[in-house]
């Protein structure tokens, strides 16, 4: 925040997201109105909260791109907060439905692009929704193309006819979706998918690669905000 406006938005805004129950909102730090990406609600993953490592730290990185990241939980993961104990995701009309009380309570508050999007199940979710919401963006961190060990199953028939412009950024050995398998099924014009070099579905690259896992999420990071940008 910048003298009481974040990138040409007013502060107040931000000041009002930030104070949504169960909303955690990390501010574009950049100067001016031409640096700002807009806005990316991102969703976690089936098995980590929010404020996991790979949250934190993809949240820090696009905000220091000028992306305003929002990040919420599913209700199944607000729980195991509070009790402490494991449960699995909710089914999936709950998690839908989460997803569209986040975005009501989150569009009127922010001017300009919104987008939605997140890590693995979140990203999912979101592209389910994002046509119905008119969602500006739909960026997905790890797509999980099919369930684990479950090919034959792929989770793609939505995303035949996608229309909401969407950046999936994927590791080129997803146990979920890697290059080879993807690249068979028939995904939307609308849709760009990004490979990075070896990486997995949390976009780890081998060590052989000669990248480090800095460098992917950096590098994701980047491409998100440029996608946004345009």
């Amino acid at each position: 925040m910048i003298n009481g406006q974040s990138a040409g938005i007013d502060g107040d805004q931000w000041a009002k997201v930030g104070n949504v129950p169960g909303l955690r909102c990390d501010l574009p730090q950049v100067q001016g109105k031409d640096g700002y990406r807009g806005c990316l609600i991102l969703a976690h993953g089936a098995g980590a909260p929010m404020d996991s490592g790979f949250m934190d730290e993809m949240a820090q990185r696009l905000a220091a791109l000028g992306v305003a990241v929002v990040r919420f939980e599913f209700p199944y993961m607000a729980e195991r907060r509070v009790t402490g104990g494991k449960r699995p995701p909710n089914p999936q009309k709950v998690l839908l439905e989460c997803w569209r009380e986040v975005y009501r309570q989150v569009r009127p508050l922010v001017a300009g692009k919104l987008a939605v999007g997140g890590k693995s199940m979140g990203g999912r979710m979101a592209s389910l929704l994002a046509d119905e919401l008119g969602a500006d963006a739909l960026v997905c961190l790890g797509y999980p193309f099919y369930a684990v060990g479950k090919p034959e199953k792929p989770r793609v028939e939505h995303l035949a006819g996608l229309k909401t412009p969407t950046l999936i950024v994927q590791g080129e050995r997803d146990a979920l979706g890697n290059r080879e398998a993807v690249a068979g099924y028939a995904l939307s014009p609308a849709i760009e998918v990004s490979w990075l070099v070896a990486g997995d579905h949390d976009l780890k690259p081998l060590k052989a690669s000669g990248f480090s896992h800095e460098q992917h999420m950096q590098t994701a990071a980047e491409r998100v905000a440029d996608f946004l940008k345009d």
